[in-house]
């Protein structure tokens, strides 16, 4: 006598769980990738940034070239004046970069507005809910596989900052 009582609530719960479909699958989100790179080359009024840029990456480079001979100095002569150099010259680089970090992001925030109104306007206008840095995204690994000539918004950003 109990079973039909036990069995009818059983049968709707199965019957409600079939026909509700999941959340993550009720919307149709669409993923682009940007060069902001690129986009970033083609702005206007972006000589400046790209000029610190440019000194940021020789003076850093330069610095890590000097790293890079004074390491292998220390590890061969074991002395204690090496190691010294050494360490001095890896806080000199550390207290650089920060600098550094610090004038391009001073020189990038008059263009960062741009740009990502520019991008957050493309994406919208073509469908996309999600855009990607194409050089993060590649770097990180956090992306495995795209279909560029569908999911790449930058020449469409590019035309939109002119």
């Amino acid at each position: 006598m109990n079973r039909p009582l036990i069995v009818l609530p059983l049968a709707l719960l199965a019957f409600g769980l079939s026909t509700a479909q999941p959340h993550a699958q009720q919307a149709k989100s669409r993923v682009a990738f940007v060069n902001v790179q690129a986009a970033v080359k083609a702005m206007p009024g972006s000589a400046a940034y790209l000029q610190v840029v440019t000194k940021t990456d020789a003076d850093l480079k330069k610095k890590q070239t000097n790293l890079q001979g004074l390491a292998t100095k220390a590890n061969a002569s074991k002395k204690a004046a090496d190691r010294q150099a050494l360490l001095t010259a890896q806080q000199a680089y550390t207290k650089a970069q920060a600098e550094y970090a610090r004038q391009v992001d001073s020189a990038f925030k008059p263009l960062a507005g741009k740009l990502n109104t520019a991008i957050a306007r493309v994406a919208k206008a073509n469908g996309y809910s999600v855009v990607f840095d194409q050089r993060v995204a590649a770097q990180t690994g956090l992306v495995v596989y795209a279909n560029d000539s569908a999911t790449n918004l930058t020449n469409a950003v590019i035309k939109a900052l002119k």
